[in-house]
This record gives structure tokens, sequence and C-alpha cells, in this order.
């Protein structure tokens, strides 16, 4: 009777954990699943960087971002030597909208940009902050050990 009892009590943790870990934080999607999902990948410096006042399609106002990108390399995708991307967030008339599923860019700044196309040739982060792993300057994705060598290669291969 104590086996049973101990034993549903583990299996009552278990769920309690599980359904605790699914809803908390950001999915894990690997760098592949990310490429694979994108329309574009590209390693980019960040050029210039005009906020908006926008509505949103539920009439929400919102600040975002128009990032100009000087794209440096093309993983996946058509080459261009420069992208648009939406970013919502960002500081303008005395107001500051920080996104919590989005990275804050900022002009100088190098990223590869997992790239999802909307109109009139623009883009959005595919995934959101999940699209963008900024990089430091010897090429290694900040806060992890990932390096930019190694990014290529994942998207190279599925991108084939």
């Amino acid at each position: 009777m104590k086996r049973r009892l101990w034993l549903s009590n583990l299996a009552a943790a278990i769920v309690c954990c599980a359904t605790g870990a699914f809803a908390s934080g950001s999915p894990n999607v690997s760098i592949p699943e990310r490429a694979r999902g994108s329309n574009k990948v590209v390693v980019a410096k960040v050029a210039t960087i005009t906020p908006q006042w926008r509505t949103n399609s539920f009439g929400d106002r919102l600040i975002v971002s128009e990032v100009s990108l000087d794209v440096e390399e093309t993983l996946k995708g058509r080459a261009a030597g420069s992208l648009w991307l939406d970013l919502v967030g960002g500081t303008l008339d005395g107001f500051t909208l920080k996104v919590s599923s989005l990275p804050e860019m900022k002009p100088g700044e190098r990223a590869v940009c997992f790239l999802d196309a909307i109109e009139n040739g623009w883009h959005v982060p595919h995934l959101k902050g999940l699209g963008i792993l900024k990089l430091d300057d010897n090429n290694q994705i900040r806060d992890s050990t990932l390096r930019l060598d190694a990014i290529r290669s994942m998207v190279r291969t599925v991108a084939k």
C-alpha cells in the first residue's frame, strides 16, 4: 500500500513538473529547425534603426523599429546586399516599448538572422527572438558557446 501511494505521488510530481516546464520559457528550437522554417538566413550588421508609431491588426498603437541590415553573408535564400527588418519595440517621442520575446538591436551590432518575408520585401525575425542570434567580436553567439562556423555548417546542411 505504501509503495502504491509513493508511486502515485511520484507520478503526480512528474506531471506537475512537466506541465511547468512546458508552460514556462521559450521553446527549445534547434538551429537546423530554425533554418528549415525561415525564408532566409543571413549574417548582417545593423546599419540604421528608425522607430515609428504603427497600429496593428488589433488596433493597438505600437512602436515598430525599421532596421536596415547590411548583409555580410547569405546562408539561406536569395543573396542581397541589404535587407529591411520590422522589429516591434524601440524608443520614440519619449516612450520606450520593450518586447520580452525580442532583443533590442543597436547600430553596429552583428547577428545571424533567421527571417520570414512579409509584404514589400520586408522581413520579421523567424520565431520572434529566436530568429536573432547576436554575435560578439569573435564570431561567437553572445551568452553561448556556439560559434558562427557551426551555425554556417548547420544552416548549409539544411538549405541544400
